[in-house]
């Protein structure tokens, strides 16, 4: 069966605090699988994890690249009322970069656009 899945890699191994930050932010997900590197300095070899339902992919990379997360590919969620949209925006906001505030832009109650601290990029929006 084809399977489509988000698959977010971190270099410096970062994962296992990325992973702890998406579990924090998003109440009832779960880590579905995990597999450290042979060597545990290297971080997470493969993990998988059940955020708000949408299984998602996490790695450690083993080698360092020259390229990293872009705001061009990021991680859309849409949320049930305003309250949740704040606490995402804050949780998922701190130490990272605000690419669009929290504000009406036309197309939702409500939207905000947000690095996170790793460099991976949400699309927080209230329909």
């Amino acid at each position: 069966m084809t399977k489509i899945r988000p698959f977010l890699m971190f270099q410096k191994a970062v994962a296992a605090d990325a992973v702890e930050l998406y579990l924090a932010a998003f109440p009832g997900s779960s880590v579905v699988t995990s597999q450290p590197h042979e060597d545990p300095s290297k971080g997470i070899m493969l993990a998988e994890l059940d955020l708000a339902g949408q299984r998602v992919l996490v790695s450690d990379s083993a080698v360092d690249h020259a390229f990293d997360f872009t705001p061009s590919s990021s991680m859309f969620v849409d949320v049930a009322d305003r309250d949740e949209l704040e606490r995402l925006v804050a949780i998922l906001g701190d130490g990272g970069g605000v690419l669009m505030p929290l504000a009406d832009y036309g197309f939702s109650q409500a939207f905000a656009w947000v690095n996170d601290r790793f460099g991976v990029s949400w699309q927080l929006n209230l329909p």
